[in-house]
């Protein structure tokens, strides 16, 4: 390692973070509400281009369709009462719909067990989750209302990733999805213990096709001009959002305006990716961005950083963000010495922009600092969105009106921005892509085990195993060599192993079906190509459906199986190109 070339510069770099300029970024960002393919947006874009311009960076501004829903007003009544209350992105608009009320505690299958809601309206604790809305709309329900926290919080509600097709357009939601505060909802629940169960539903929600920018600006790597790290975060918001996602935009600027300066060093392109139809079309535009750049990532992303939500009042938590087994080590290092924080990460989720596990991009956050946790609603609500559950989320808040510059903390902010800075510095000037493939391969080990234990003696993946052994093994021999390398060809066909084995590595751990889809945004178990091992342990061999899921188990392990062989026959060419 060239400790001139890293250590010194990083030291350097990190202290011309600024407060005052990451601070008036946010407030131009955040001084208008931004909705998806709104002129509001359309002006933040701009600022970021025009402040990308100054630092020499040049960008572009791409427009291109997509499937986007604004929520535009709701009204609720209860036993004759009006609640207040807000609609959701993705629900359906409905005038005058009449019904009996339910309560259904957090809307869970088993919280369905012996209750009636087929043609009901459906009363949920919790936030206006697609999970919570699906379930609802299987057993039957016509509408759902839930009930927040001291706030009510902005959602969107579909399961499909970005713009709709032919194939899934039906997963989209058929029903009104409302929501109302936890003390409006106090007041339901009396009503409906007094027998007052009559529920009336109207919403006007504006869902289409409406065009939205994309901004992508790149700072060229030297050495490797065609390899980059792509760094990005969406500018859409709800209401102000100063914190979601004004504060990440700033650090952006920032990371670039630094970077600006210290092209001559970069061996690797920065990449950053702007985006809209985020909170409104359901990652749509980073979405549009991967299939329309699908080669190019494959081929050329080392490395997905994504930033959201940064820098806010009391963020104090940053062990718990979102990170892949192969990108945690990198953070760890950075988090220890920039706050001496250990950081252990937690598995990503089908939430964020990562839109780009099909393309084997690795992942490395979503977010990074977060609340202490509490018993407040709100944060137990988030701490299951985001992260392990260890943590508050990102704030009460958080998609809410009071999402405003006064949230913010600046000290915090100007550390957050230095974690990403340093993390993404590392990234472009480090001889060896910093992904380690040994523990990517571990996490897969684990999950296939466990994937085995689940189905007994229904399904074999033995054959997987002994391939993930070999995988494995090779892996340690790699490891074990690559820090005695100083050729520059040797070091280059490392970075292309590295490079090739997350195209395999990462489907094979966060992709359940092709990798020119999206996958749905539900909750999925590590390897999800196994996911009919559930399902298979549910029958009995006198049932048709035992054969039909072996049948498709059989086809997924020839998937995972094969992959795993092209993975360890790249590692094995790799290991003879590295003894000669």
């Amino acid at each position: 390692m060239n400790q001139w070339q890293t250590l010194v510069p990083e030291e350097h770099l990190l202290q011309q973070v600024s407060k005052s300029k990451l601070m008036a970024y946010t407030q131009t960002i955040s001084k208008e509400v931004r909705l998806s393919g709104s002129e509001e947006e359309l002006r933040a874009f701009q600022f970021a281009r025009e402040t990308l311009a100054e630092f020499g960076v040049e960008s572009e501004l791409h427009f291109h369709d997509a499937y986007i829903s604004l929520p535009v007003k709701s009204q609720l009544v209860v036993a004759d009462q009006l609640i207040p209350s807000i609609t959701h992105s993705m629900g359906q608009s409905v005038n005058h719909l009449q019904a009996e009320l339910v309560y259904v505690g957090s809307g869970t299958t088993l919280h369905y067990k012996d209750l009636q809601v087929v043609g009901k309206i459906v009363l949920l604790d919790g936030l206006a989750t697609p999970i919570a809305v699906k379930t609802a709309e299987e057993q039957g329900a016509i509408g759902a209302v839930f009930i927040n926290a001291t706030h009510t919080h902005e959602m969107i509600v579909s399961t499909i990733w970005g713009t709709p097709t032919l194939e899934n357009k039906g997963l989209l939601p058929s029903i009104p999805v409302v929501s109302v505060t936890i003390e409006a909802g106090e007041a339901i629940k009396n009503s409906l213990s007094a027998g007052q169960n009559e529920c009336t539903i109207s919403t006007v929600v504006e869902t289409g096709i409406r065009t939205i920018p994309t901004l992508i600006a790149e700072i060229k790597g030297h050495a490797e001009p065609e390899k980059f790290v792509l760094f990005s975060g969406h500018i859409d918001s709800w209401h102000y959002g100063a914190m979601d996602n004004g504060t990440a935009n700033a650090a952006m600027l920032e990371v670039a305006r630094i970077l600006s300066g210290q092209r001559n060093l970069l061996k690797r392109t920065l990449r950053l990716a702007f985006w809209s139809g985020h909170s409104h079309g359901r990652y749509a535009g980073s979405a549009w961005y991967c299939d329309t750049h699908w080669e190019d990532l494959r081929e050329n992303c080392l490395l997905h950083i994504n930033i959201d939500s940064v820098g806010a009042i009391d963020s104090t938590v940053l062990t718990e963000a979102n990170t892949m087994q192969e990108t945690r080590k990198l953070a760890n290092e950075v988090i220890s010495a920039v706050t001496n924080q250990e950081f252990t990460g937690s598995r990503f989720g089908r939430s964020g922009d990562q839109s780009f596990w099909g393309t084997g991009t690795p992942s490395l956050f979503m977010s990074l600092s977060e609340q202490e946790p509490s018993n407040d609603p709100a944060a137990k609500a988030f701490s299951q969105l985001f992260g392990s559950g260890k943590s508050g989320g990102f704030g009460w808040w958080w998609h809410t009106t009071e999402d405003t510059i006064d949230k913010i903390d600046p000290e915090l902010l100007v550390r957050d921005c230095q974690i990403y800075l340093s993390i993404i510095w590392r990234s472009l000037t480090n001889p060896i892509y910093p992904i380690d493939q040994l523990e990517a391969i571990k996490e897969i080990k684990q999950s296939v085990t466990e994937w085995q234990e689940k189905a007994g003696n229904r399904f074999d993946l033995s054959s997987t195993l002994k391939r993930i052994g070999s995988l494995k093994s090779s892996l340690v021999e790699l490891q074990n060599v690559i820090g005695k390398v100083t050729d520059e060809e040797k070091l280059t066909a490392i970075n292309h192993c590295l490079l090739e084995l997350s195209s395999y590595l990462v489907p094979l751990n966060y992709v359940k079906g092709s990798n020119f889809e999206h996958d749905l945004a539900l909750k999925q178990p590590a390897v999800p190509k196994f996911t009919d091992i559930e399902l298979l342990v549910q029958t009995t061999p006198e049932q048709q459906e035992y054969y039909f899921l072996i049948t498709a188990l059989q086809r997924k392990r020839n998937e995972v199986n094969y992959a795993l062989k092209q993975a360890n026959q790249l590692v094995q060419h790799t290991l003879q190109f590295l003894r000669e």
